[in-house]
């Protein structure tokens, strides 16, 4: 068994850097070995993956990923972390050749050095939505992954239509994946411990569903039928619709009187094609 990090050894690295684990970048650290390889079994990472992890921290995760992958890609925002974590990896007795570190914010990031195939991640809570899509739009070699979101972001990215957690994250989310719960993580797992609970989201990719300008237009649909998710569709979309909401709804072979939260993401790309081929009057 390799040596992965425990409490003792979190504490000891962060008071050696001075570190305060700060809410702004959503910093709680897992102290607990073995639900970091719980959640690299869950992500079924094996000796030819390329593992991209998002959000590192000290390196508890990370060296659980470097057991198992070929490669580890970690993308840390804070700068001693991403400092740091390289001279951790060798000090637990890992390859630090196998680890490559980009001191960035995962929100931006749309390149890499190698293809990942696989990402698995404690996302940091305030952003952990925006940073998923964004990796599944920008990255389509990463074949499956999972992630820790705080349970009710969980929740809603897991959700089916007709459902009080379906909206807008879900439904874009599945424009590139099948996602689905795969577990709960306790609180006495991290430091500092959070106030909210985990879990974790298992996602494998399919195609994409259409091309990057269907996916813009139904991507705007879904903005709009969710930012007013209690109006029947004909209403939340007339704005962007026009005046002839019903009539494209109907040619798209959607009830122009549900709402948007009982639409699948295959039936939200219907309405998108319309407004693609000009098949609506402002």
């Amino acid at each position: 068994m390799t040596n992965l990090l425990g409490a003792v050894e979190i504490r000891s690295l962060a008071q050696a850097l001075n570190l305060k684990p700060t809410k702004k970048l959503g910093q709680n650290f897992v102290v607990d070995a073995n639900t970091c390889r719980k959640i690299v079994k869950l992500a079924e990472v094996n000796s030819s993956d390329v593992a991209l992890e998002i959000g590192p921290g000290l390196g508890s995760l990370t060296l659980a990923l470097l057991d198992e992958a070929k490669q580890v890609i970690a993308i840390e925002i804070d700068d001693r972390l991403a400092n740091q974590l390289p001279v951790t990896t060798k000090d637990r007795g890992f390859n630090s050749d196998n680890l490559i570190v980009i001191n960035q914010d995962a929100m931006v990031v749309t390149e890499l050095p190698i293809e990942p195939t696989v990402l698995v991640a404690n996302l940091p809570y305030n952003v952990s939505v925006p940073v998923l899509l964004n990796v599944l739009e920008n990255f389509p070699s990463i074949t499956r992954g999972v992630v820790m979101v705080q349970s009710e972001v969980a929740d809603r990215l897991a959700a089916s239509a007709n459902n009080k957690d379906y909206g807008s994250p879900t439904v874009k989310a599945n424009w590139w994946a099948t996602l689905k719960l795969a577990g709960t993580v306790s609180r006495s797992v991290f430091w500092p411990v959070p106030n909210v609970d985990s879990s974790l989201v298992r996602f494998d990719r399919h195609k994409p569903l259409g091309s990057q300008t269907e996916k813009e237009a139904t991507f705007l649909v879904i903005d709009q039928a969710f930012a007013k998710r209690r109006k029947m569709l004909r209403s939340a979309l007339s704005q962007l619709l026009g005046s002839n909401a019903e009539q494209t709804l109907i040619s798209a072979g959607i009830d122009p009187t549900v709402r948007g939260e009982v639409l699948t993401v295959e039936e939200f790309l219907q309405i998108g094609m319309q407004l693609v081929n000009g098949n609506s009057t402002k």
